[in-house]
């Protein structure tokens, strides 16, 4: 099995998350790709964020109909803050027998990746695929990472890759990113402007429905 693991706060879940997920789908020949919202991200305030209950049915609407999309609630289990090296482990050891994993995420968030907990641990355990946007330079792991850990990966011209010493490969693929950001929805949602287009019409109405937004800051 080849699954890709999305994460991120989803607030909300827009178009451009899935059209990147289905790119990434298509590049890789995976089988699923999960989206796993951040129950407590480590990086954001409580009150800055929607409840994990309308993200979540958010996700389950904007994936309906495709069944190569899923859904895991596996932040929400945990009572402390959200980590991705921990949602990776569990993962890992629910299905490692015959799972290859590829973790996704932006280019902006894999710069930072050095901030996260555990970052060196969570390189090493799975597949990572950054997407870039049109026009950038894959100029490896210089200036991103600390040299004498980039320089365990060595690229592999024939995965178009750098793999580092647990086999496993850090990609960087170009992507269409839509010109569409969570903040610029919520601001338009807050002011009573339309969201249409910019979200799966399942999600514009379950957002007007709860009100979602409106009293936010």
């Amino acid at each position: 099995m080849k699954w890709g693991l999305l994460g991120g706060t989803f607030d909300p879940i827009h178009n451009g998350h899935l059209r990147c997920a289905e790119e990434v789908l298509e590049i890789f020949d995976l089988n699923r790709i999960i989206f796993v919202p951040a129950a407590k991200p480590p990086h954001k305030i409580d009150g800055d964020i929607t409840s994990f209950h309308h993200r979540e049915q958010m996700i389950k609407l904007a994936i309906e109909g495709n069944p190569v999309f899923t859904f895991s609630d596996v932040e929400k289990q945990r009572e402390e803050k959200s980590y991705s090296v921990e949602t990776v482990d569990y993962i890992l050891k629910k299905y490692m027998e015959d799972l290859d994993l590829y973790f996704i995420l932006g280019q902006d968030a894999f710069h930072a990746i050095h901030s996260w907990k555990d970052w060196q641990r969570l390189l090493l355990l799975c597949n990572f695929v950054v997407m870039t946007r049109p026009g950038y330079e894959e100029r490896g792991l210089d200036g991103i990472l600390p040299a004498d850990f980039a320089s365990q990966f060595k690229y592999d011209d024939s995965v178009k890759g750098l793999r580092g010493p647990t086999g496993h490969v850090i990609y960087f693929r170009g992507v269409t990113f839509l010109d569409i950001s969570a903040s610029d929805i919520r601001q338009r949602a807050r002011e009573g402007r339309s969201v249409k287009y910019l979200v799966p019409e399942s999600v514009r109405h379950y957002i007007m429905k709860n009100s979602l937004y409106r009293n936010s800051k």
